[in-house]
């Protein structure tokens, strides 16, 4: 299931009335990823940011860049505007399908960087429930969550879970055979101790 497939009839409804294809999800998201970009000092880590949000806008044949002016201001626009990675201006018969969003600003730093903090926390509590095995497995799905979606854990889809699952954790997280044999329950332990139902259920 795609981006699009996980997004609500009300959030495209209420993006049509402003001209532009991508949900406010998306946008939301998008935003998020922008602003951690900026904060971290870990090159690696920011291209990852970065890498994220150009794939979250190409599931609705978006493009994604951070423009500098006076201030930075994420730009995302339709990729048939762009030859070479260029905009090509003849190409633009409606700029209300572009989204421009402010990335400077009072208090933007601390509300980013509550999700990782959130996340952290949940980590934590996790750990000293259930012990160190699912810990490091919580730890894994906290880092992906954050560095792939930046979103709090729990708010994970059911298709993120699986790209977790399937991809992530196998190839980034170098689980024991331990973890491996648990992580499924890792994963609804994680959920359970948020109060939140785990997607899919």
């Amino acid at each position: 299931m795609s981006e699009k497939d996980n997004t609500s009839s009300g959030d495209i409804a209420a993006d049509e009335q402003h001209g532009t294809e991508l949900p406010r999800s998306v946008v939301e998201q998008a935003e998020r990823l922008s602003r951690l970009a900026r904060e971290t000092v870990d090159d690696a880590e920011a291209e990852a940011y970065r890498e994220r949000r150009a794939e979250l806008v190409d599931e609705f044949d978006y493009a994604a860049r951070v423009r500098h002016d006076d201030e930075a201001t994420l730009v995302c626009h339709p990729q048939e505007w762009l030859e070479d990675g260029v905009v090509q201006m003849d190409r633009i018969e409606d700029t209300d399908r572009a989204v421009e969003i402010p990335l400077s600003g009072p208090g933007d730093p601390d509300e980013w960087r509550a999700v990782d903090r959130h996340n952290r926390e949940l980590v934590e509590q996790v750990r000293e429930d259930h012990g160190e095995v699912h810990g490091r497995n919580a730890t894994a799905f906290a880092d992906f969550a954050g560095n792939h979606y930046a979103k709090p854990v729990e708010s994970l889809t059911e298709t993120e879970m699986e790209e977790f699952l399937d991809e992530y954790f196998p190839r980034n997280a170098w689980p024991s055979e331990e973890q491996t044999e648990v992580v499924e329950r890792s994963l609804e332990l994680v959920y359970e101790t948020a109060g939140e139902r785990v997607p899919g259920s």
